[in-house]
């Protein structure tokens, strides 16, 4: 089970290129890390670092990242917008795929003791990596900021959790480094037609979890109230998991909210960014759009573009770049700089750009590619390949019908049968290269060596279970594509009259979807030695032959009636 983390740490540095580079080249250095993003702000002085991989080589490239950053950066002459009191200033793991945050608080607090004891950089565990309750929060741990170090580590009550207790020379210039596990987290800037900080302070304390300090009558001037053990007492803002400040920003000459969130299962980023509209109109202010610092998983992005369609009564059964185009311009993301989904987007920073995909081709190269004297893609992939197209008709009916003038009250209704034809229609996609994959399969089972018996054994059970998969995969865009057919047979009957013949010609290419892949499940059959599996995988095929192409005619009928 292959395992991944991220690394996102925040360098003290936001200016100077040539660190910047070699604090690159360090995390570059090791094996099977793969550095997605460098986002520097020069205002703040600091640049965030996102880097992937499996555990070992990623918390390596961490501390090569650390140690190139404590020989570069002298945090006795730091100055920056943004709170901070290291050169790395702060180093949180966060888990991304199959891994547990319990074993990714295990590689945080190595990492520290590692960090501690060969760089001698004093530092703090804080989030889910903490030792102590009063540690959790990052904001307590850097309380003091760097000026603080010479008497925070010499404090009993705030012992670094690793490296000396002492503001040693190497503190001097290195300062502290806070080191987590943590929850995937959300750095977000609100920008503001304003300058004033003041307001852009207002505006956070309104929204941030933490809220604002609560005073005896006038909410500025009045005294602070402070609980029975002396400590001060705040007034809640509007959301939880969100922290945040009002800052000036000289680059761009306006305040902006500075925000981390969190867990955006408590608060999405569209909730956060209504919320500061709100507070800053009740100000006389307006939000001219925002900036994500770092990266952001697909799945924010998505869930925003969701929200602002719906909200405008617009179907969501659009395809993902429309989605996110909706997102980035509802947002404002591109108010201050280009923002580039590819580099912006984590899954889009993994996929391999070096495998060859027939879904990634033009049109013109998928059919020229097919038309070769290659044998794959066949049939099968084209099969997927003309039930896609299909079931996009069905969609693209439903989109119409769901703007349609008159049928406002009904958006929602086609909006949802959009959103079914969506799902089916990137399980088809999928199944392009799936069902090429799996011949592969089977070419490469008779290409295995055969001298000795248990060679010959192996070869055998493999050729077998390739040709399994051969017929199991066709037969899935035969489900798919069936399964799309009845999408297509409701907005045949319910949809935009204007566009019935195209609800007709999607469900012509979904029975030929299913007709083609039924050809590529038997055509396999004859190589198989389970004749139990084969013959019910047969049955299944042609039951449902039979059925596409019952509910073909029910749906051409349909058509016609329509026509009139």
């Amino acid at each position: 089970m292959n395992q991944l983390i991220e690394c996102v740490p925040n360098f003290s540095e936001g200016n100077n290129q040539q660190i910047l580079n070699q604090i690159a080249d360090a995390i570059k250095s090791v094996e099977g890390v793969k550095l997605l993003d460098i986002d520097p702000g020069k205002a703040t002085n600091r640049t965030v670092f996102t880097f992937v991989g499996k555990p070992e080589p990623v918390c390596e490239a961490a501390f090569r990242a650390v140690k190139k950053a404590s020989e570069l950066i002298d945090m006795s002459k730091h100055h920056g917008e943004h709170p901070r009191f290291g050169a790395t200033d702060v180093l949180p793991l966060i888990p991304i795929k199959n891994i547990t945050m319990d074993e990714v608080v295990v590689y945080a607090r190595k990492l520290g003791k590692r960090i501690g004891d060969e760089l001698g950089i004093p530092g703090y565990f804080y989030e889910f990596a903490c030792t102590e309750e009063k540690r959790r929060n990052l904001a307590a741990c850097r309380a003091g900021e760097y000026e603080g170090l010479p008497k925070k580590l010499t404090d009993p009550a705030w012992k670094p959790d690793f490296g000396p207790a002492e503001f040693t020379e190497t503190a001097r210039k290195a300062g502290a480094i806070a080191v987590s596990a943590r929850n995937f987290l959300i750095a977000y800037n609100v920008n503001l037609n304003t300058t004033s900080t003041r307001w852009a302070n207002a505006i956070a304390f309104d929204i941030r979890e933490k809220g604002r300090i609560k005073r005896e009558g006038n909410l500025l001037t009045g005294k602070i109230v402070k609980d029975a053990d002396g400590n001060t007492v705040y007034t809640p803002g509007m959301l939880k998991a969100v922290k945040g400040i009002g800052w000036y920003i000289e680059e761009y000459g306006i305040a902006q909210l500075s925000f981390n969130l969190t867990d955006t299962s408590v608060t999405s980023l569209h909730q956060l960014f209504e919320a500061a509209c709100e507070r800053a109109a009740v100000r006389g202010i307006r939000v001219t759009g925002s900036e994500l610092v770092g990266m952001t998983p697909l799945q924010i992005m998505l869930d925003t573009g969701r929200y602002f369609l719906k909200k405008q009564h617009r179907s969501t059964g659009v395809s993902d770049e429309e989605i996110i185009k909706i997102a980035v311009k509802s947002l404002g993301l591109d108010d201050l700089a280009p923002f580039d989904p590819k580099k912006k987007i984590i899954e889009y920073q993994l996929e391999n750009h070096d495998e060859k995909r027939l879904v990634d081709m033009t049109l013109t190269e998928f059919a020229n590619e097919t038309a070769s004297e290659s044998p794959a893609p066949g049939g099968g992939s084209v099969s997927a390949c003309i039930g896609a197209l299909g079931v996009s008709l069905g969609m693209m009916v439903a989109n119409l019908s769901a703007h349609k003038r008159g049928w406002d009250d009904r958006w929602e209704e086609f909006s949802n049968l959009a959103e079914t034809g969506k799902t089916l229609q990137e399980k088809l996609i999928k199944l392009i290269d799936e069902d090429t994959n799996a011949y592969k399969m089977v070419v490469n089972a008779y290409g295995l060596p055969r001298s000795t018996d248990a060679e010959k054994q192996f070869r055998t059970e493999s050729i077998q279970n390739a040709i399994k998969y051969a017929m199991e995969t066709p037969y899935k865009v035969m489900e798919t594509a069936f399964e799309a057919m009845g999408m297509v047979k409701t907005i045949a009957e319910i949809g935009n009259p204007n566009s019935a013949s195209d609800a007709g010609v999607g469900a012509l290419a979904l029975r030929t979807a299913v007709l083609g892949a039924s050809m590529n499940v038997k055509i396999n059959a004859s190589g198989l030695d389970d004749k139990q599996f084969v013959a019910k995988m047969l049955a299944k095929a042609e039951e449902l032959e039979r059925k596409a192409d019952l509910l073909e005619k029910e749906i051409v009928e349909i058509v016609k009636e329509k026509f009139g």
